[in-house]
């Protein structure tokens, strides 16, 4: 009697049909599993850019129109470039000029805002609505994230004034 070790004296049909049963399934379960790991990856790579985005457009809505309205002569002045501010970044950085909240007080506190030697605080406020939502029974207004942002400006004591 004979005695090898190689594996072709092993009993042929067992070793065949489980060679032709495997063959393939590695690649199928690695593109299976791939999509399913990359497609929510690259769905929050987008959504985390979008977010990003708008955040840094209220951000610079905030500090744009805090310095506009620091420096501009009077009232009827501020307003105009506060609305020319707002519709600049809205249209640069993509955000929903329908969701823009703008909030400008003054430190101290009391008279009318804007006014001489203050301080101005802008407070902009928007929500992004999260991509390939679709606007079926309010989803698009429960996947959104709200951004808000603030800047402080000191308005010169001679605002106002001829």
């Amino acid at each position: 009697m004979r005695l090898s070790s190689r594996s072709d004296d092993r009993m042929p049909g067992a070793a065949a049909s489980v060679d032709e049963c495997e063959r393939g399934s590695a690649a199928l379960e690695f593109i299976l599993a791939g999509m399913l790991l990359l497609v929510p990856v690259v769905y929050l790579i987008v959504a985390l850019g979008l977010i990003q985005q708008q955040a840094l457009g209220a951000e610079a809505g905030a500090r744009h129109i805090a310095r506009a309205v620091s420096t501009s002569a009077d009232d009827d002045e501020a307003r105009g470039r506060a609305d020319a501010v707002i519709a600049s970044v809205a249209a640069e950085y993509g955000l929903d000029p329908d969701s823009i909240d703008l909030t400008l007080s003054c430190v101290p506190a009391g008279a009318d805002c804007p006014t001489a030697g203050a301080t101005v605080v802008v407070t902009l406020r928007a929500t992004v609505t999260l991509p390939f939502v679709p606007a079926v029974l309010g989803l698009d207004r429960v996947a959104s994230v709200p951004i808000e942002a603030s800047a402080a400006q000191r308005i010169s004591r001679l605002w106002g004034s001829p």
